[in-house]
């Protein structure tokens, strides 16, 4: 049974975007790309929604990627070898290999392929994750802290929602970022 792991960079105040939409304070140098690299060769399958797939789906395409670092080109490999599940009522079709659409978020659905799964399931997106939360669903956090604070956007984490977390690993990085990855207890 795969765990279903909820990952994201975060402002200190706990947004994943600011007011403007902008999430350009949490690009990663190539230390932080080689964290995400290694968090994203265990998931086998990422849980998308609408617009946070119109944000990765970049990393199927070769063109920019020419002249960047090593590390970021490994990402767009792994990024590639990985199932896709885009939970979207607008897009017509997907534009990435190994995806698919699906127009509700069915938590039954959801539940199943985690059972189902010899990997572990990421999802990515604060709305899509904030349902995933609300059913039960998530069963670790990892959170990317940025030494920036934004003063409003996107909360990282759903509101309304209690959630009971433990501590299972933490790291420093060189330019202030602490990636913290728990275990989700339980949700109410």
């Amino acid at each position: 049974m795969g765990k279903l792991i909820y990952a994201a960079n975060t402002s200190l105040d706990g947004y994943v975007e600011d007011e403007a939409g902008s999430f350009d304070w949490s690009v990663p140098d190539e230390e932080v790309h080689a964290f995400w690299n290694e968090h994203e060769r265990h998931i086998g399958t990422s849980l998308y929604g609408r617009r946070m797939y119109e944000t990765m789906r970049v990393w199927e395409d070769d063109d920019w990627l020419t002249d960047e670092p090593a590390v970021v080109r490994e990402y767009a490999s792994i990024w590639g070898d990985a199932d896709k599940v885009v939970y979207s009522t607008t897009l017509a079709e997907a534009s990435t290999a190994r995806t698919r659409i699906e127009r509700t978020f069915d938590p039954h659905a959801v539940r199943r392929l985690k059972e189902s799964s010899g990997a572990d399931l990421s999802i990515g997106g604060a709305t899509i994750a904030a349902e995933a939360f609300r059913h039960g669903l998530v069963d670790e956090c990892v959170l990317l802290l940025c030494p920036v604070t934004v003063g409003g956007g996107k909360p990282a984490l759903p509101r309304g929602v209690r959630l009971d977390l433990e501590l299972l690993d933490h790291r420093r990085f060189r330019y202030g970022m602490i990636s913290v990855r728990y275990a989700v207890r339980s949700a109410a």
